[in-house]
């Protein structure tokens, strides 16, 4: 059974920085497309960054294009969103996300997420 397990979130003050971290239990994680979303209070889960299972291929929402950034180290079975920059509205629950495609495109669109971690909590407040 596949276990993703968030973890990093925190309290941070708008223009601070975190990184999440989410760790995979399966050992095909690095043939996995994988992807970061959040959800805030309220609101519907949107989706934040997708990385290619390479590494070579991402993919931002435009909200946090040029203050995240998403990574991943496949003989860790981990993958990263280093956030800088935060702002108020950055503020929600984190989720990592796994393609359920072996090999997948490079092409967000193309991903299927079908596993989730339960969720890291994010605030940024002064």
């Amino acid at each position: 059974q596949v276990q993703l397990v968030e973890s990093g979130g925190g309290l941070v003050q708008p223009g601070g920085s975190l990184r999440l971290s989410c760790v995979d239990s399966d050992e095909n994680f690095g043939a996995h497309n994988m992807g970061w979303f959040r959800q805030a209070p309220g609101k519907e889960r949107e989706f934040v960054a997708f990385i290619h299972y390479t590494g070579y291929h991402r993919h931002y929402a435009d909200s946090v294009k040029g203050r995240f950034t998403i990574s991943r180290d496949n003989p860790a079975k981990t993958m990263y969103l280093h956030m800088n920059n935060l702002k108020l509205e950055d503020a929600a629950v984190y989720y990592c996300a796994k393609d359920r495609h072996v090999y997948g495109s490079s092409l967000y669109p193309a991903a299927d997420f079908d596993s989730w971690g339960q969720g890291t909590q994010v605030t940024v407040s002064s």
